[in-house]
């Protein structure tokens, strides 16, 4: 493994992190509906659970309103249950053969509490740019042990790894700021 392939393994293992944060943060409620919130929702399906956007197709009615048509009519009550069941205080009402899930407004404790929780998927975001870096540094220094790269190219290996993990957090930073707006805004 040269220094380059120890980079671009670290620059890959980073991206990841920030993509896994992206759907992370995507879960997370707002004030405004959106098909995402439902993402983690599964479905018994012919005895298997599966995820809702498998079985009914998702589309916003309003700002405040999610809408699931079930791909089978005799799927509306089930899928209707494991709404209500999950753990995003959604309570889904049946018209017709489409199933209408309105989104409460967040109170402002309930808007903290969101804010917090997606400083704390950004902290654990960070902690993983951090330990991606230490790999690096030790994969680099195991290079220069086994002799395969000298101590300046450690050295300049450490800076570009420094400075790919400062470009990564300010990213992680910057998908905080902007998740906390939307949270924050009524």
């Amino acid at each position: 493994m040269s220094l380059a392939d120890v980079k671009k393994n670290a620059q890959e293992r980073m991206n990841k992190s920030i993509e896994t944060l992206r759907a992370n943060l995507a879960k997370v409620r707002t004030g405004r509906a959106h098909a995402g919130i439902l993402d983690s929702v599964m479905v018994e399906y012919y005895g298997s659970p599966v995820p809702l956007s498998q079985v009914a197709n998702l589309t916003l009615i309003d700002a405040r309103t999610i809408g699931v048509a079930p791909f089978e009519k005799k799927m509306a009550g089930t899928i209707e249950k494991a709404i209500r069941d999950s753990d995003l205080g959604l309570n889904p009402s049946s018209q017709g053969d489409t199933i209408r899930v309105p989104t409460p407004p967040l109170t402002e404790e309930r808007r903290k509490e969101m804010v917090k929780l997606t400083k704390s998927e950004g902290e654990d975001a960070k902690i993983a740019v951090r330990n991606i870096r230490r790999d690096a540094n030790e994969a680099v220094k195991k290079m220069v042990k086994d002799k395969t790269a000298s101590e300046d190219e450690e050295r300049r290996s450490a800076d570009e790894i420094q400075k790919l993990t400062d470009k990564f957090v300010a990213d992680i930073d910057k998908l905080l700021a902007e998740k906390e707006k939307d949270i924050m805004t009524v």
